[in-house]
């Protein structure tokens, strides 16, 4: 390739990877934000008083309406003093619980309904019912569609960067600026997001034909 400095690649490399690791991080906290808050919306969702399935129903409209850049700048605007790593994590976690919500609803409405008249006739109580019937078969249900959102956050990470948390895009942008190795160092950190993102689209797949079956 004319024109393709090896040597940036080569050196910049190391702090890709340190950036990788703040990616990393915030892909897996996110995730575990968004499946516990997404179970919790589900549920309050299923309340019986419209005090609160309203709210909950304006508040998630409200997130998935709104594009996660405003949405961390906005945060980051509001919490100037907390971690900007603490801040992309939180916002992550409550955008893509937004969604979640929805897979869980999803996955509750679809367990037979015979399984909740079967708890009905053996009196069992409704934590009971949710703890050992429900919730097991809806979460093994969509745990897939889990996944999924859990590569599309990992591929939104470098929104981070606005906010000031040195994330991988971060380093590259920066790399990049000192350089002037914009194409060497953006290209290497595209394939780093290929190389780790792509065997997970794989395994979500194979999880989905397998829990298909």
């Amino acid at each position: 390739m004319n024109g393709f400095d090896w040597n940036a690649v080569g050196d910049s490399l190391p702090l890709l990877l340190e950036g990788f690791k703040v990616t990393l991080l915030a892909t897996v906290l996110g995730t575990l934000v968004a499946a516990v808050l997404g179970l919790a919306v589900a549920m309050a969702g299923r309340a019986p008083s419209k005090f609160v399935t309203v709210p909950v129903r304006l508040v998630t409209e409200f997130v998935r309406s709104t594009p996660l850049l405003v949405q961390l700048v906005g945060a980051a605007a509001l919490f100037n003093t907390v971690e900007p790593l603490y801040i992309g994590i939180a916002v992550l976690g409550v955008h893509y619980a937004a969604y979640t919500s929805e897979v869980y609803r999803a996955g509750i409405d679809g367990v037979p309904k015979g399984q909740w008249e079967a708890c009905r006739a053996l009196s069992l109580p409704p934590r009971r019912t949710w703890q050992a019937v429900i919730l097991p078969q809806a979460v093994r249900n969509v745990l897939p569609a889990l996944g999924n959102y859990a590569i599309s956050m990992f591929k939104e990470t470098p929104f981070l960067a606005v906010i000031t948390v040195q994330e991988m895009v971060f380093e590259a942008r920066k790399y990049g600026a000192e350089h002037f190795a914009y194409t060497e160092v953006f290209t290497l950190a595209g394939l780093v997001f290929l190389v780790a993102s792509y065997p997970t689209s794989l395994l979500m797949r194979k999880l989905e034909k397998r829990l298909g079956h």
